[in-house]
């Protein structure tokens, strides 16, 4: 744990400044309780081409939520990094529930990879965005480092069990 630490450290020595300090909070925060990307789903399934991307990000997000934050963050009960190291000043309000898996990796990941597979047009930028708030999370030092490399490794698993199943409902659907 101790590498963890010393990575969230050297981005705090290293990157943070006060641009940063005003931007990436914005940018957290388009993750919070993933409704970017619940609308971002919503928003692709009212159009014809779009709709199985939209539908497999709902899928990806669903599952997500069972399994991340229902499942995982309860069952592994890890505390946050800065509440073990109290000498960071916050620049959010602090989350009040567990550190693992990190839930806006996590849904970020989700979402954005089950559109990706659908619609790279629109799949590229959602990742891009996806990445910027995993690294969110490690700047504002609310989530060590394995919290946001299992949000993206779960996520992309949830994008790929979304596509599975949306495939399912599409092709039971038309015949």
């Amino acid at each position: 744990m101790a590498w963890e630490f010393n990575f969230l450290d050297q981005i705090q020595q290293h990157l943070a400044n006060d641009f940063f300090d005003i931007l990436i909070p914005r940018i957290s925060s388009l993750g919070d309780a993933g409704l970017i990307w619940i609308a971002l789903s919503v928003l692709l399934l009212l159009f014809p081409k779009t709709r199985k991307a939209g539908l497999a990000s709902g899928i990806a997000l669903l599952f997500m939520f069972v399994t991340g934050n229902l499942i995982l963050k309860p069952l592994v009960a890890r505390l946050r990094p800065f509440t073990v190291n109290t000498a960071v000043e916050l620049l959010i309000p602090p989350p009040t529930d567990f550190s693992f898996p990190s839930g806006h990796t996590y849904a970020s990941f989700a979402s954005s990879s089950a559109i990706y597979r659908n619609n790279r047009k629109i799949g590229i930028p959602s990742l891009i965005l996806a990445s910027l708030i995993a690294f969110s999370r490690l700047y504002l030092y609310v989530h060590y480092p394995t919290d946001v490399l299992f949000g993206i490794l779960l996520g992309i698993f949830a994008g790929w069990l979304g596509n599975l199943a949306s495939e399912k409902l599409f092709r039971r659907f038309r015949s």
